[in-house]
């Protein structure tokens, strides 16, 4: 293991923290994997950094090199502790940490990080839990993945009770977990979970942006002039709801028989969903400037997942001027109006769904409408207020009778 942090550098401190922090930040999926909880992780680790802490960054070690993130090896300020890792299953691009108790107690006893942060639940984040404590160092999470909704798509809904109980464990034994929105904080509170806190997602509207939409691009998939192109982003995966999103599509077809699929990820469901939709573009996993102009190049965003803590694809759709059908909930519930920057259907709403889907495909003029205004309500989620709310939870956990006042700064971005 590395060093954990340099004790000699000279930082600035933030606009919220009176001093500069050291922070152990451990999380069991970094770039360059590609899921909304490994972006949002390098976002938060950069913004720490920016904001002049220092981040030590515990991880699984990984067989790819980076893959154009944003990185800040070289900075005297961020240093990465790699541990042992294992591909999960059925997702072999990603890996599950293996307990590092011992290792890390060690390290943060030689040089103490002023709190832990933690941002996944698995045997990382346990080990890492347990570490902090015995060495009586603040501890705050994520709440992130819906593991026990999971659960349920794979035929083992069994599990969903012992899931919630380790979870509820879990995130109880820290100052406060952070979740992306209100209506999550008070379902978990009424499962038991305690010490929450509302910390939203941002965007980044610079990258994805509609004047990054590609005609060169189009013309690959074999779309002329207007033609109807409907995307989905994310896991191919059957807890993305992704058959609901084939009936949508279906239904599109009936009139609009030219319309496209573009379908940008991967995953178990790609072999059975290729099989239904052999005239979809399955454009594999896309990072970067090339995910963006993929957005930019569709016409039409259906997102069908009812799974999600957030759902980082939807800000990233609205930001790159798409108009977006989604279930009423997460990132969706937060930002979409319905009928004025997007549509939104009531959660389970299976048939609604698809009438929406259809209603907005049969209508460009209106499409247009509502992805100009979704543009605009994206670009109200500046990173800048998230890292601040979290760098505030970070000092309540710290100095507790400090009174941080987490009411000052926004839990999401203004409208």
């Amino acid at each position: 293991m590395q060093p954990a942090f340099n004790p000699g550098v000279q930082v600035n401190s933030g606009a919220v923290a009176q001093r500069a922090l050291r922070v152990a930040f451990v999380t069991e999926t970094y770039p360059p994997e590609v899921n909304g909880v490994a972006m949002t992780v390098a976002r938060t680790v950069a913004g720490l950094h920016r904001r002049g802490h220092q981040v030590q960054l515990v991880r699984p070690r990984q067989a790819r090199a980076d893959a154009g993130v944003e990185t800040l090896r070289g900075s005297a300020r961020f240093c990465e502790v790699l541990v042992p890792g294992l591909p999960i299953p059925r997702y072999p691009d990603l890996r599950m940490g293996m307990p590092a108790r011992r290792p890390l107690q060690r390290l943060w006893s030689e040089q103490r990080p002023d709190v832990v942060h933690i941002a996944t639940e698995g045997p990382l984040g346990w080990s890492a839990l347990q570490a902090a404590r015995a060495l009586g160092l603040p501890v705050t999470s994520d709440f992130r993945t819906n593991f026990h909704a999971y659960s349920q798509h794979y035929g083992m809904g069994w599990l969903r009770r012992p899931i919630m109980g380790y979870l509820r464990s879990f995130h109880n034994h820290t100052a406060a977990t952070m979740v992306p929105t209100e209506p999550l904080r008070k379902t978990l509170q009424a499962d038991g979970f305690d010490n929450m806190v509302v910390v939203a997602r941002g965007v980044d509207t610079q990258l994805f942006n509609p004047a990054r939409r590609s005609l060169r691009l189009r013309a690959a998939w074999g779309v002329a002039g207007d033609e109807l192109v409907v995307a989905c982003v994310g896991r191919l995966a059957v807890e993305k709801n992704l058959l609901l999103l084939v009936q949508a599509f279906e239904a599109i077809r009936q009139t609009q028989p030219r319309a496209r699929l573009l379908l940008v990820g991967d995953g178990p469901q790609r072999e059975q969903l290729s099989a239904r939709l052999p005239a979809a573009v399955f454009a594999g996993q896309r990072r970067a400037e090339d995910l963006a102009v993929h957005y930019a190049s569709a016409d039409l965003f259906l997102f069908p997942s009812m799974t999600e803590t957030f759902g980082n694809v939807t800000t990233e759709a609205m930001a790159s001027g798409l108009a977006v059908v989604a279930f009423d909930y997460a990132a969706a519930a937060q930002l979409i109006s319905p009928g004025a920057n997007g549509q939104l259907v009531p959660w389970g709403d299976g048939p609604g769904f698809v009438q929406a889907a259809v209603a907005l495909a049969n209508h460009p003029a209106q499409r247009a409408v509502l992805g100009l205004a979704a543009r605009q309500r994206a670009l109200a989620q500046d990173w800048g207020d998230v890292i601040g709310r979290f760098e505030a939870v970070l000092l309540q956990a710290i100095q507790p009778s400090a009174g941080t006042d987490l009411a000052a700064i926004p839990a999401t971005s203004a409208a």
